[in-house]
């Protein structure tokens, strides 16, 4: 191997070893203090660990609401909520295109109704809420703030956050409904009124999870992920919020994946980018400027061959997070190659983030790879690409301007085709799928969905349809309607629809008739 060509996923070559000579450029601040390179807190993980998060979410409300039960007595800090497709597109669980995948990949919510089972027993200002949901995250925000308010709650306590990033949807991930113009007023709006109704909750994850899934490299996921969190801060400014107001609620989400060192680089790199990002764009408020971030390690890095080493991948990914300084985690079952995580996967993924945190030392200093001649030459390397493709993204009008012409899509192809082909002629070794290769004997069990769900998910639907007041629900997607086509702010009117038991597809199909379809 000595003195042959080798290069990261991304294309960075790596030298067979490194010196101070190598080190050209270094951020020699500390960690809390701009640009943030080494953390966003002085003390890191001495003060306070990283949220622990375990991803979930699937069948009904009542069934999701034990595993959520369980996850906390097993000692996870936050919850974290998948929602099935239906859910993520604006359809009610009784719509003929939801047959076939309610409850499937993530928990089933219609209604307020539903909410209310998901999180009971758990109080919703003593917990923080992650939820992946992008084109129906104000409703489900609604759905959330409506049930906090009906346990009492003090609003301005209550924390958590909605990934509501459409724009990687665009890019990558295809769950959205809206065109772009009118999602982004949605999400400004959002911005608009949690500044003043929930002040400590995140009103955005921009998402550069799903752009890796997808296939990127380390480096289009921040450099992706970063554009579109630029178009969103633009839209802010243009509706004339405060960027030292709305900055400090942007929250970040990266995946994790197996080379650790780049992994850790890229999220170093993203630190210092964004702060830079956010001053040009005029923040003076460092708080402003420092990019938080949830990080879930890589669902496309697990095989269905031999899964049980998908726990080694996962530990690795697990430092990498660690060791780049995030402020959350999600760690993915050994098993989801197959099928969703059973309860014992979702218990070795949780053991190993504590593993990590209590007995490998990673938590013990701030940044503990900073000054690596190897390490700190990658994060530059790794800025410096970013960057490139940033410029050309800047140069085509923004990330919108860069998604309708198909720049962000193509590129991501590009890559994954790249990846896939070295698998293929074994340039790139996975082991237990192109080396290593057994006859697995040991048969893993999976978790499987009744194909009932969507059954008992309608007849409720059916019954609250029955018992709430009709001619409120009417009214009230009537003044939905109205709200549309002004420029007044839509999450007032959508809290109202929620509290009075209007369904997620109601609302849903309100904003299709006003705003369209994006095809």
């Amino acid at each position: 191997m000595s003195g042959e060509k080798i290069k990261t996923d991304s294309g960075i070559v790596i030298n067979e070893s490194y010196t101070a000579d190598d080190v050209k450029k270094i951020d020699h601040s500390n960690a809390g203090e701009f640009p943030f390179t080494r953390g966003v807190q002085s003390s890191m993980y001495r003060g306070k660990l990283w949220t622990m998060r375990q991803y979930a979410g699937f069948s009904t409300a009542e069934e999701s609401n034990k595993r959520y039960h369980y996850l906390l007595n097993q000692g996870v800090s936050g919850l974290s909520v998948a929602f099935d497709l239906p859910t993520q597109i604006g359809y009610d669980s009784d719509h003929a295109l939801a047959d076939g995948e309610v409850g499937k990949v993530g928990v089933a919510i219609d209604s307020l109704e539903d909410i209310e089972k998901l999180f009971e027993g758990i109080k919703l200002e003593s917990v923080s809420t992650s939820m992946t949901i992008n084109a129906t995250g104000f409703i489900l925000l609604a759905f959330y703030v409506a049930l906090a308010k009906k346990q009492g709650a003090d609003l301005k306590n209550i924390t958590g956050t909605i990934q509501n990033d459409i724009l990687k949807e665009y890019a990558a991930r295809g769950t959205y409904i809206y065109p772009p113009q009118p999602s982004m007023r949605i999400i400004t709006d959002i911005f608009e009124w949690c500044s003043k109704e929930l002040p400590k909750w995140n009103t955005i994850s921009i998402s550069g999870y799903h752009i890796r899934e997808a296939g990127s490299t380390a480096v289009q996921e921040i450099a992706f992920t970063l554009s579109n969190g630029k178009s969103y801060v633009k839209a802010a400014i243009e509706k004339g919020l405060d960027i030292n107001v709305f900055g400090k609620r942007l929250s970040f989400f990266f995946n994790a994946h197996n080379n650790l060192f780049e992994e850790v680089a890229k999220f170093r790199a993203a630190r210092r980018m964004w702060a830079k990002i956010m001053k040009d764009l005029g923040a003076t408020d460092e708080k402003a400027m420092m990019l938080r971030f949830h990080t879930q390690t890589g669902g496309s890095t697990l095989t269905a061959q031999q899964p049980m080493n998908n726990i080694s991948r996962v530990t690795i990914q697990t430092l990498a997070a660690v060791l780049g300084g995030t402020q959350s985690l999600h760690t993915n079952g050994y098993d989801e190659a197959l099928s969703l995580p059973t309860e014992e996967a979702a218990k070795i993924a949780l053991r190993t983030q504590q593993i990590v945190a209590f007995e490998s030392g990673a938590a013990d200093t701030v940044d503990p790879l900073a000054g690596s001649y190897y390490v700190e030459t990658l994060t530059n390397n790794v800025e410096s690409e970013a960057w490139k493709l940033i410029e050309s993204i800047d140069a085509m009008g923004g990330s919108v301007a860069a998604i309708e012409a198909g720049f962000m899509q193509d590129e991501i192809a590009r890559s994954a085709y790249e990846y896939q082909k070295n698998i293929e002629n074994d340039s790139k070794i996975i082991v237990g799928v192109n080396k290593f290769q057994t006859a697995d004997l040991k048969k893993i069990p999976g978790f499987k969905i009744d194909d009932s769900i969507q059954k008992m998910q309608s007849d409720k639907l059916a019954i609250l349809k029955a018992k709430r007041n009709k001619n409120t629900v009417a009214d009230c997607l009537s003044k939905l309607k109205t709200t549309c086509k002004s420029n007044d702010n839509l999450m007032p009117v959508v809290l109202e629809c929620v509290e009075n038991y209007c369904t997620l597809g109601e609302i849903s199909d309100v904003l299709r008739e006003e705003f369209g379809e994006y095809k």
